[in-house]
Formats: C-alpha cells, sequence, structure tokens
C-alpha cells in the first residue's frame, strides 16, 4: 500500500477535526437544548442562603431554662457550620460526596463510580447524586427517580454552585438532611440518638449519623442496629480510604460502643399537662403555623424539679385511693374511668405556677382536671366566708352556735345540714370551728353576714364561676376549678393579694426578637390583718383539726380540707410562706369515692407528699407578722372558752386585728349546763359578741 502524501495526511487530520468539532457543537446543542428545555421554568439564580428559614422546633423551658416541652412539624435545630466538629463534616462527605470541594454540583467520575457499581451488582444499589443535588431535591424537587427530575436536579445544582460557596452549602446540608424518626438536620439528630449536641459526638457516633441520610429508615439503630453498624463501618472505611483519618483513629472507632440515649418525649413526661396548657396558649395567640414552624422561644415559671415531685406524688397517691377503693367495693365496673387527681402548686405572693398536674395519665385523658374541670370544693370554701366574718370584725374567739337547723327551701321542703359525725356540741369559737370543719356554724355565719356579702368575698378572693345565692353556699355546693381555690388561698398565704396566675413569663422569636415579656401581678384585696387571723386559724386545722397529717411536715404550714355530699369529691389546700398547693380526687363522672374518703384520707396525703418532695419539709420560716396585730394569750380550760377539747393545748396565743370583738372569759361550760343555761342541741340562742378585751397582750415574738 502506498503511503499518504503528506496532503492527504493533512486533509484526513482536518476532516477528524471538524468532525469532532461537528460532534462537540451538536453534543452542545443537544445539552444547550436539554437544559433549556429543561430548566427554561427553574430560577437561573438561587439565592438560598438568605432567604433560609427552615421549619424549626418551638421550644418550652422551665424556670431554670431546661426544656420541658417542643412543637414542630420538622425536627430541626439550625446550627452554624462552625459549631460542627471537623469530623462530622468528614464523615458526612465520605459518605456522601468524597469530591465535594472538587466538582461544580455534578460528579461526572462518582456517576459514572456508580453506573458500574450497579451494572456490577446487577441492581440499583449506589447513586452518583452530589450533596449540591440532594440539596436542591429537598428545596426544589420531588423524590420520584426519574431521567426528567435528575436533569433538572442538575441544573440546579450548577446554579447553586455558581452562586454560593461550598461553606455554605455544607450548612445548608447539615441543616436540612432527614436524619429518620423526624429528625431534620445534624443538631436534631444528635440530641435525638446520642442524647447531646453534635459538638460533643465522637468518631464512631459521627459516622453512624453520617450514615443515615442516604436511607434513614433502613439504616436507623432504631429498627436494625445491625444494618446501622454496618452502615457505620462503611462511612469509616471511606473516610480511611479519603484519609479523613488515620488507621489509628479508624480502628478505635470501630472498637468505641455505641450507646444510644434516645432524646426524652419532654411533652408527655416532664409536664404534659402544663406544656398542653402552653401549647394552646400560644398557638391561639401568635398562630399554630408559626409555633410549628417558626423556633419560638417559650420560658415558663414551671419548676421541673418541683413537677417532678408532684407527677409523683399524684401517681402514688391515686394508685393508692384506687386499691383501697377496689378493696371496699370490688372491681369496677366496666367502661368507667378510675379514680382521677388534680394538683396545682404557685408561689402565693407573684402567681407564678411551679407544677400542674392534670390527670393521673396524659396519654389516657388530656382533660386538664386541675384548669377545666368544676368541682363542688366542699368545706375547703369555707375559709372564705371566715374571711368576710373576720372583715366584719369577728374573731377568732367569736362564738356562735353548733346546733339543729331546719331551713324552709319551698312549701313542705326543709334543710337540715348535718356535721360531718351527725353530732352537734352547743356554742363554739370560731377557731374550734373552722378546724373541725362544723357546717351548722358555717351556714350560721353565712347568715349573718349575709350570702351577697359571702359572694363579694368569693369574688375579691378570685372567684369566677357562678355562685347561687343560698345558703348551701355554705357548705361549698358551687362548681369551683383547682387553680380557682388555690388562687383564692393564695390571697392568705401572700398577706392580702391576689395575684394573676403566671405561666408564661417571656417568648422570643428564632432570633431572639421578644415576643411578649410577662411579670407577676398582683393586688390588695384583704388588709394584711385578716390575711393573717385566717392563716393563723389555717394552722390551727393543722395542729388540731381536720388537717391533722400536714403536721408531719414539720414546719408552719396551713390549710384547709374538703370534702362534698357521698365522698364525691376530696379536697386539701395548704401553704407553707414559700408554696401554696391545692389538690383535688374524685371520679370524672361524679360517683362517690367510697365510705370515708374524705378530703383528708385521699387529698391531703398527696399534697403531704408533694410539699415533702418539693422541699417544704425543711426551715422554720414563719408567716410575716403584720404591723396592725394583736395577741391575746389565754388559757382555753380556765376561760370559759366554749369546746376547748377541740384544741391540741388548753394554751392559745390569738391574733386578732384592731376593731375585732373579742368574748371575755365566763363561766365553764359544765358549770353552764349544770345551771341549764346551755343546751348543746338547743337552737341558737343570741350570743352577740360583746366588747373587745385585753387579756395579758403581748407583743409578737
Amino acid at each position: 500500500m502506498m503511503p499518504r502524501s503528506k496532503g492527504e495526511r493533512s486533509f484526513v487530520f482536518r476532516l477528524i477535526l471538524w468532525t469532532i468539532g461537528l460532534i462537540c457543537l451538536l453534543g452542545l446543542i443537544v445539552v444547550g437544548g436539554v437544559v433549556y428545555y429543561y430548566g427554561h421554568d427553574l430560577p437561573s439564580r438561587l439565592d438560598l442562603k438568605s432567604g433560609y428559614r427552615p421549619a424549626v422546633v418551638s421550644t418550652v423551658y422551665d424556670v431554670r431554662g431546661q426544656p420541658i416541652g417542643e412543637f414542630y412539624h420538622q425536627r430541626r435545630v439550625v446550627v452554624p457550620l462552625e459549631r460542627i466538629p471537623p469530623q462530622v463534616v468528614q464523615a458526612i462527605l465520605a459518605a456522601e460526596d468524597a469530591r465535594f470541594f472538587m466538582h461544580r454540583g455534578v460528579d461526572a467520575f462518582a456517576i459514572l463510580r456508580a453506573f458500574f457499581a450497579n451494572l456490577r451488582r446487577g441492581a440499583v444499589r449506589e447513586g452518583g447524586s452530589t450533596i449540591t443535588q440532594q440539596l436542591v431535591r429537598g428545596f426544589f424537587l420531588t423524590p420520584e427517580r426519574t431521567l426528567t427530575r435528575k436533569i433538572r436536579e442538575a441544573i440546579l445544582a450548577y446554579r447553586v454552585e455558581k452562586n454560593h460557596t461550598k461553606e455554605e452549602i455544607l450548612y445548608l446540608y447539615l441543616n436540612q438532611a432527614y436524619f429518620g424518626h423526624g429528625n431534620y438536620g445534624i443538631e436534631a439528630a444528635s440530641r435525638d440518638y446520642f442524647g447531646k449536641g453534635v459538638d460533643q459526638l465522637n468518631l464512631a457516633e459521627a459516622a453512624l449519623l453520617a450514615g443515615l441520610p442516604r436511607s434513614p429508615s433502613r439504616n436507623s439503630p432504631y429498627r436494625d442496629f445491625f444494618a446501622a453498624t454496618e452502615r457505620q463501618r462503611y462511612v469509616l472505611r471511606r473516610m480511611l480510604r479519603e484519609r479523613f483519618i488515620t488507621e489509628v483513629a479508624y480502628q478505635e472507632a470501630l472498637q468505641t460502643p455505641i450507646h444510644l440515649t434516645p432524646a426524652p418525649a419532654l411533652n408527655s413526661q416532664i409536664a404534659p399537662y402544663f406544656v398542653e396548657y402552653v401549647r394552646r396558649t400560644t398557638g391561639d395567640r401568635y398562630g399554630f403555623d408559626p409555633l410549628l414552624q417558626g423556633g419560638l422561644q417559650i420560658y415558663t415559671t414551671l419548676d421541673a424539679a418541683i413537677q417532678s415531685a408532684a407527677q409523683k406524688a399524684v401517681r402514688e397517691g391515686l394508685n393508692e385511693i384506687r386499691l383501697r377503693v377496689k378493696r371496699k367495693s370490688g372491681v369496677a365496673q366496666e367502661g368507667r374511668g378510675d379514680v382521677e387527681g388534680a394538683l396545682i402548686a404557685m408561689d402565693p405572693g407573684t402567681g407564678t405556677v411551679r407544677a400542674l398536674v392534670g390527670g393521673y395519665d396524659f396519654y389516657l385523658s388530656q382533660f386538664n382536671r386541675a384548669l377545666q374541670a368544676k368541682r363542688q370544693p366542699g368545706s375547703a370554701f369555707k375559709p372564705i366566708i371566715y374571711s368576710a366574718a373576720l372583715e366584719q370584725g369577728y374573731s377568732e374567739l367569736s362564738v356562735v352556735q353548733d346546733a339543729p337547723l331546719s331551713l324552709r327551701m319551698a312549701p313542705g321542703k326543709f334543710w337540715r345540714p348535718q356535721n360531718y359525725d351527725n353530732r352537734f356540741v352547743g356554742p363554739v369559737t370560731l377557731r374550734s370551728a373552722l378546724a373541725h370543719s362544723l357546717n351548722s356554724v358555717a351556714v350560721r355565719l353565712v347568715e349573718r353576714i349575709g350570702v351577697e356579702r359571702v359572694i363579694q368575698q368569693a369574688r375579691k378572693l378570685g372567684i369566677e364561676s357562678p355562685l347561687e345565692k343560698n345558703l348551701s353556699l355554705a357548705l361549698g355546693s358551687a362548681s369551683l376549678s383547682l387553680l380557682e381555690m388555690v388562687r383564692a388561698f393564695g390571697v392568705f398565704a401572700s398577706g392580702g393579694h391576689l395575684a394573676e396566675p403566671l405561666f408564661i413569663t417571656k417568648v422570643t422569636d428564632r432570633y431572639g426578637n421578644v415576643l411578649e415579656e410577662n411579670e407577676p401581678k398582683s393586688k390588695p384585696v384583704l388588709s394584711p390583718e385578716v390575711a393573717y387571723v385566717l392563716t393563723d386559724m389555717l394552722k390551727n386545722v393543722i395542729q388540731s383539726g381536720t388537717g391533722r397529717a400536714a403536721a408531719k411536715l414539720g414546719r408552719n404550714v396551713a390549710g384547709k380540707t374538703g370534702t362534698t355530699s357521698d365522698f364525691r369529691d376530696g379536697w386539701f389546700l395548704g401553704y407553707t410562706p414559700e408554696l401554696i398547693a391545692g389538690v383535688w380526687v374524685g371520679y370524672d363522672d361524679h360517683r362517690p369515692l367510697g365510705d370515708r374518703e374524705t378530703g383528708a384520707n385521699t387529698a391531703l396525703p398527696i399534697w403531704l407528699a408533694f410539699m415533702t418532695g418539693a422541699g417544704q419539709g425543711s426551715g422554720s420560716a414563719d408567716f410575716l407578722v403584720p404591723d396592725g396585730i394583736s395577741w391575746l394569750e389565754v388559757n382555753l380550760r380556765e376561760g370559759g372558752y366554749p369546746l376547748p377539747v377541740f384544741e391540741s393545748s388548753a394554751l392559745a396565743r390569738i391574733p386578732y386585728a384592731a376593731g375585732s370583738k373579742i368574748a371575755p372569759p365566763g363561766p365553764t361550760k359544765a358549770r353552764r349546763e349544770k345551771k341549764g343555761e346551755v343546751d348543746a342541741n338547743a337552737q341558737p340562742a343570741d350570743l352577740r359578741e360583746r366588747a373587745e378585751i385585753d387579756l395579758r397582750r403581748r407583743a409578737p415574738r
């Protein structure tokens, strides 16, 4: 064959060049056409970072800054790239895109590698998508596996790379990627799987998390720990191959045990009823979309330690009551709920709510019995009546007759209020009558001072529920919430100030801008002297009356039991100078709890367990004595005051305010009965309180 001439060789060379050029031109035309066809409706300039406002978690905090609740559509906590350790970033790159810093959004080498790997396996096991492609897919595209989506994905990835630095893309990806179990972003995943922030992860933990975005469900350590650790080892091998880690670090990571520490289900574990109240309140105020997506930071008054004591006391107390009730009555009827309870604890001076339990189990019933239920308080209402009497000039030693009453309610219908033990004791001091919760005395007090005045007193003390204008109000017949009762008793505990219940102190947006800030609010509604005398009477309830079990707390305590007819409701409200708490126990359907299931036997033990657990069992601080208080020291056994047997000691130091009427001592009850002057079961005689006297008055110690 004759060798080709120089001209022929030149012609062939030019032909090849023209052919290559034509092919390239056709390729460019095809690529351009494809880009135009698939990308003409896509944004040409992408600025993801400046407008990046992902849905993030709104968090509820207790008074010490401890998280107690979260609200979200997507559980995400955004963190800056600087807070993410290099080994975590390298683990993600090794698992998803080792050549991330070398390509411009699309990695042809990775695509070819994945193609041949899948060809060898006979199935699609690897993908060639870069981190940038995954990012734009999450922002703009659907997860469907089609050629059209892959082309559009590549176009968008290239445009993103033109407008963003690699660091910006990594920041967006690490906060946007899905890591399974509702966790979006590396920080939320780290907290959920390991109970700590991403900046505290070790290499083994970082590699496990890095293996999740490819297949969060299949590689979940909760669902298949073996699959998760296999994927972790793959990531570690890739890190070693890419020289991100040394052989020593690789071997150490393989030997490091993985301890999963699931994040607590905050909303349902620490304070579920309180958190649900916050959710409703905040959602109503700002809208539920901002609450679930906007990253609000909600700071509350709840104390997690005190709340823990409340949860424990209510759960254990109700368990004991349920067992006791079932032993008495047998197995509970099918389809009917079990005994329930509620507790609220507040700072009496500020109204800040420190603990709230709305029922036995939030999962079983979301009905908040502390805030939503309206029940009859029974004798727990009596301190409101007595406070009104004190304002009218009565004192602890004022005498009222405890004797049978027959009140005509309608033609042929009479109301005959009875005491708990169906006995009457005759003339009795208000101090003793309140301590032993004598019903006829309460009714007579309401008769004397007037139903309207009692209702006005209840309104002053924060009672907002309807109150009927009849004498049954004396026995706590109105339906009130536990919060209302705790708030009213808080007036006595705080020296006469009515405080607004405070749940939320501050709300900020995701950037720290304050949306609202709330300070404690209170106003004086009782004189300090009346509040103090009433508190002293309630201390006597604990010392010698129906609340004696509360004395086990071992410090100055004031409180009152409450029991409704047929033992349907049990109450106890009590306070120290620092904390007030109220407890209610009963059935949701108003069934009786059972014989002798009084407030002292049901609610008081729960209250005592709570106050002990809340640290109220130590210290000896007493209630502040107002300047306007004077003192009367008497020997009740010798002074002729009725029923000294009710008192724990014959010697008493009685506080009273100026203008109060103190009954003078006289003949003993036994001598008066002997003379026929007193009939314990007679209708009340005229027992007007006489002039004030002063027996051995002393200044307070």
